[in-house]
């Protein structure tokens, strides 16, 4: 088998393939593993709290978050079960509140809600009119999670070959054959778990998916050392059920620094993680797409904010002021 890319969802295919007995060869274009989508968030193991009840969402989530805090327990990977806060700022959030604490219980996810003066012991600087508290949210360490797995593969025989970019693929009746930057690969199959170009490579083999990548960034600022204490664990808003956002939030990482994010706005390039970024093919590639100008046209006035608040430190301070003020 050859699984193209090595951030998780790559090198946990590769490992289960490797358990079942099947000789593996991951390629990924980068030098290192966990590159771009695993290695660029904010560490946080969710719990499955806003998915419909008996989902697969909810389902893969609670079992999900289970597994990945026994898999870093297990092989050593700093984790952390610090739990989160869903802090409702407002009365006109309340009924969202209820219906996440409601929505999760059949879960099997432990969600209660809390008072203001309960809240505050989990989050002495946190100011709500009420909040929700899951116990089992986790952060982890992504990359170190990936790293892992990469073992775990070259263990069991397999093979992990980073700097390898593939440049072709063709498919016959006795298998596939890719070629890479580094050489040819025959293989029976091939599983394509190749991240932010998962469109692309599944057109090199001949397979329209029928959607594009539209790329995001997700922007965090940190807040200085001295800042730091106002956040023990993971502090988020009540979400909009209209958007796939979950808000600003703040994030105490496994490291112990703090992520305040994330401003989310349409990035220039596939791997455009600052503005300054810009890759014309990228952009070309989602100007012609018209799924792009649909949600452009329904979402308009939520990404002019996103872009306000992206070049405004004033405003996305005033975001993270609502539930922490200080």
């Amino acid at each position: 088998m050859i699984v193209v890319g090595a951030g998780i969802v790559g090198l946990a295919t590769a490992h289960e393939l490797s358990s079942r007995g099947y000789q593996v060869t991951v390629v990924d274009k980068e030098q290192r593993v966990a590159a771009h989508q695993t290695g660029h968030n904010s560490g946080v193991i969710h719990s499955g709290l806003y998915y419909a009840p008996g989902s697969l969402k909810a389902r893969l989530g609670a079992a999900g978050a289970a597994s990945m805090v026994d898999f870093a327990q297990r092989h050593g990977v700093t984790v952390e079960r610090c739990g989160k806060l869903v802090v409702a700022t407002s009365a006109s959030q309340l009924p969202a509140l209820d219906d996440s604490c409601g929505v999760v219980r059949p879960n099997g996810v432990p969600c209660h809600r809390v008072s203001p003066d309960e809240a505050r012991e989990w989050e002495p600087h946190v100011r709500s009119v009420a909040a929700a508290r899951i116990d089992t949210t986790a952060v982890v360490d992504y990359v170190g999670v990936c790293r892992v797995l990469a073992d775990l593969v070259s263990e069991a025989g397999g093979e992990i070959r980073l700097g390898t970019a593939v440049e072709a693929i063709r498919a016959d009746d006795s298998g596939v054959t890719v070629e890479t930057s580094s050489g040819v690969i025959r293989a029976d199959l091939l599983v394509n778990c190749s991240g932010l170009h998962s469109d692309r490579i599944a057109r090199l083999a001949g397979v329209d998916p029928g959607v594009r990548i539209v790329p995001f960034r997700g922007e965090y600022l940190e807040p200085t050392p001295q800042a730091t204490h106002l956040v023990k664990g993971l502090v988020y808003p009540v979400p909009d059920p209209d958007l796939p956002f979950l808000g600003v939030h703040l994030t105490r990482m496994f490291d112990g620094t703090v992520h305040a994010g994330p401003n989310a706005v349409l990035a220039l390039a596939r791997e455009g993680y600052t503005w300054g970024t810009i890759r014309p093919r990228d952009v070309a590639d989602f100007a012609r797409w018209p799924g792009t100008w649909r949600l452009g046209r329904q979402w308009w006035r939520t990404g002019v904010s996103e872009v306000a608040r992206s070049l405004s430190r004033r405003r996305f301070l005033s975001s993270l002021q609502r539930p922490v003020p200080s």
